[in-house]
């Protein structure tokens, strides 16, 4: 009875995976040119710099970039509290 269920779970997953892979867009195509074009035009004037990347990354994405930042702070001082040595 395991086998038979894993063997339709495998069979399952195989089949997503292979549609999935067959209705993936061609390597280098943009999945949102739309976006594209909106940040290109609008974010020196919406957002005040220069660097359309630097716009995105702050300004559009800043809670996301924010997250980032907090997970990689959390890990480094996760790490430093495992390698510090403890004085007796």
């Amino acid at each position: 009875m395991k086998k038979i269920i894993f063997g339709i779970a495998f069979i399952l997953f195989f089949s997503f995976m292979v549609i999935s892979a067959l209705n993936m867009r061609p390597f280098g195509e943009p999945v949102f040119s739309e976006m594209d074009d909106y940040f290109i035009g609008n974010a020196q004037v919406e957002t005040g710099a220069n660097n359309v990347v630097t716009s995105i990354v702050f300004d559009y994405r800043g809670f996301d970039t924010l997250g980032e930042a907090t997970v990689l702070f959390t890990a480094v001082v996760g790490i430093v509290a495992l390698f510090r040595r403890v004085s007796k």
